[in-house]
């Protein structure tokens, strides 16, 4: 924990009863008005992510992709926030965001793909079955200024801040705690205040920065920093599904109508590794493992909708739902095959370049030469 606490919007407490601190009071209404289907789609939005996140898991330990990031942990600040968002608003990602860019219509095996290294951005991010979400970032911070140029470009052009939620746009844009102390975050948090640009900022705050805890990045809460730029920042329970949905809708729509943009820090916790590459028993204890366990979004969004007499087959059909996605994934995962060599060139620029037409030509010639004989 950081040594000075803030405010936390909180609706579920952690044994998934119906516990509203006192931040959350303004945002009730949004949660009241939610059906059944609703809350029952954000628990299966969680459980079958939490499947095919184990599933690419075990795939890269079996030689199947080259590095996997877990999501494990943070399922409810993902699947609340991109439940929050609008159709016509654009999403710009990190590299963890699995949930987030499911459920805006992303195939998972396109994710795959970029793990695996057969593919050099994994989906077309202008295609309308991607649901306006863009290509995940591995050069952590930079897709925040990605964002923020594109809101600031929604201003200019007039398609937000007219008073019509259901078709002024906004933009939510994924980091994590690590990246929020690289320069690229505050840069493009300054032209979002300075432009008034439509972009909520959404830091997801897992305690660890690869093996540096949080409380060594900043000695007060990371929702501080986007308050440092007369940005209006919220501090919500990350592994409370229905709080991260309440506070980002509302924020959106705020943003969208021409009110600047917002940030939201949800404080979760990454339960798995950094990535494969990393052993998480190295820098940190067991014991802060297992408190967290206890705060499980998954278990707590099943506990709340038990309480609410949810029938049992709803949680058998979506474990039976989740497994199937697992398999799906695993069955289509492992008959992907390398593109040709010259793919490379193709997506560089938008439109014909000289240089890669130049370049493109030289490797075939390259690659010509070695046929026929041995050299």
């Amino acid at each position: 924990m950081t040594p000075i606490e803030a405010p936390l919007v909180r609706v579920l407490a952690d044994d998934g009863s119906y516990a509203p601190s006192a931040e959350a009071e303004r945002y009730l209404p949004l949660i009241d008005a939610l059906t059944d289907a609703e809350l029952e789609q954000f628990y299966r939005d969680m459980v079958v992510i939490r499947a095919i996140d184990t599933q690419a898991t075990n795939l890269q330990r079996q030689g199947q992709l080259a590095l996997w990031p877990p999501s494990r942990g943070q399922e409810a600040a993902q699947v609340g926030s991109a439940r929050a968002a609008r159709t016509q608003d654009t999403l710009f990602p990190s590299y963890r965001e699995h949930a987030v860019t499911r459920i805006r219509g992303v195939d998972s095996v396109d994710i795959l793909k970029v793990m695996r290294g057969t593919s050099h951005g994994g989906w077309n991010p202008t295609d309308p079955k991607n649901g306006n979400t863009r290509i995940y970032t591995l050069v952590l911070g930079s897709q925040t200024l990605h964002a923020a140029g594109y809101a600031m470009g929604l201003t200019f052009d007039g398609r937000t801040g007219t008073g019509d939620v259901e078709r002024d746009e906004a933009v939510v844009v994924y980091y994590g705690d690590g990246a929020s102390s690289q320069g690229d975050v505050h840069e493009a948090m300054v032209f979002a205040a300075s432009y008034d640009a439509p972009v909520l900022f959404f830091l997801q705050n897992n305690h660890w920065a690869i093996s540096v805890p949080v409380e060594t990045q900043s000695k007060v809460p990371l929702v501080g920093r986007g308050a440092g730029y007369g940005i209006p920042s919220v501090r919500v329970d990350g592994n409370d599904v229905l709080a991260s949905y309440a506070v980002s809708r509302t924020l959106l729509d705020e943003s969208r109508s021409g009110r600047g943009p917002r940030a939201i820090e949800a404080v979760t916790y990454r339960m798995g590794a950094h990535t494969t590459s990393d052993d998480p028993t190295k820098y940190r204890h067991s014991d802060e493992e297992q408190q967290w366990a206890q705060r499980d979004p998954i278990a707590r969004m099943r506990a709340f909708l038990e309480g609410r007499g949810a029938p049992a087959s709803l949680f058998e059909e979506t474990d039976a739902e989740a497994a199937d996605a697992a398999e799906d994934l695993r069955s289509r995962a492992v008959t992907l095959t390398s593109p040709e060599r010259p793919l490379i060139f193709d997506h560089v620029y938008s439109d014909p370049h000289p240089l890669m037409v130049e370049q493109k030509a030289w490797l075939n010639e390259y690659e010509a030469s070695f046929e026929g004989g041995a050299h």
